[in-house]
Order: structure tokens, then C-alpha cells, then sequence
């Protein structure tokens, strides 16, 4: 007998979630099987603060709504900090994972995010404000907001790159 869980549900949904939730891509698979075809779906989501900590993850059902609700729980689950500086990020950086390749520029106040669908949906949900970036090699979205994840996970500031070096983060500064 099945039960009916909605309630528990509805409880949980009804909480403030302190994150933004993106699907950044909704995908429609087929598998031929002796009796026809076996429709699936697959969401990419992304989810941020916007204060620095963002994520992403993949959700693959029957279903477009179990897609996206699988989706969104495993980006919760690989959410990672980043380092910004002020509304932007500290340097130049090119993010990369398979094929593809992301370049992140910073950019001074008042540029806004000047990115395409996948890496936007990733700056945005991380509260980057001002920034410039280019998609290199690979548009396949899968690749694009994984390689921009692992450009701003990379991301280092003066003082992390002061420690290593054995320098104060004034000298590294200047």
C-alpha cells in the first residue's frame, strides 16, 4: 500500500530556503526498449546564497518535477565556498573539466555579469556582481557549469597566496 507523504513534504518546502534554485538545463532522453520508447529526463540545477557559496548538481527520473527535486538536493549537497573580492572576483582564471573551458575575468563596478546561459546561472546564484567571461571550447551546459565551478573553487586571495609564499598580503599587493 502506498502512502501519502505530501504532507512531510509540503512542511519542509514551506521553510525559508536561504538559496537561489536554477535549472539551467532540462534534457529529454529516450531509450528504445522491446515495447517502444522509455522516456526520461535529466535537470541540471545550480544553487548559491549569493554570498559565496554555490553548487550544482544533476537529477535524472521519470519525471520533470522528480528530475528537478533530485537535481536540487545534489546541489545542496555539493555546495563549495568561494573567494570573492568585493562583488567580483580576484583574478583572471580559465576553469576547465572535459571539453570544457571557461575563462572568468574581473570587472570593475557598474559592468554587471556579462556571461552566457550556463556560466551565468552559476555567478548569479554565488552573488558575483561584476564580472567577464567567455565559453572556449565546449557549450555542452553539463561541462560549462562544471568547468566554471572549478575556475572559482581555484580562486585564491592575497592572503592565501601571502601564506604560501611567506610574504604579509600588502607586499603581495603592491
Amino acid at each position: 500500500m502506498a502512502y501519502n507523504n505530501d504532507r512531510a513534504r509540503r512542511n519542509r518546502d514551506e521553510e525559508a530556503s536561504e538559496f537561489t534554485e536554477k535549472v539551467v538545463s532540462l534534457n529529454r532522453v529516450s531509450k528504445t526498449v522491446k515495447g517502444g520508447r522509455v522516456q526520461k529526463f535529466s535537470a541540471l540545477c545550480v544553487v548559491g546564497d549569493g554570498k559565496g557559496r554555490v553548487g550544482y548538481g544533476l537529477g535524472k527520473a521519470g519525471e520533470v518535477s522528480e528530475a528537478i527535486r533530485k537535481g536540487l538536493e545534489d546541489a545542496k549537497k555539493n555546495i563549495v565556498n568561494i573567494t570573492m573580492y568585493g562583488d567580483t572576483i580576484p583574478h583572471e582564471v580559465i576553469g576547465e573539466f572535459g571539453a570544457g573551458r571557461v575563462l572568468l575575468k574581473p570587472a570593475p563596478e557598474g559592468t554587471g555579469v556579462i556571461a552566457g546561459g550556463a556560466v551565468r546561472a552559476v555567478v548569479e546564484a554565488a552573488g558575483i556582481k561584476n564580472i567577464r567571461t567567455k565559453c572556449l571550447r565546449s557549450n555542452n551546459p553539463a561541462n560549462v557549469v562544471a568547468a566554471t565551478m572549478e575556475g572559482l573553487k581555484s580562486l585564491r586571495d592575497a592572503a592565501e597566496v601571502a601564506a604560501v609564499r611567506g610574504k604579509s598580503a600588502s607586499e603581495i599587493l603592491r
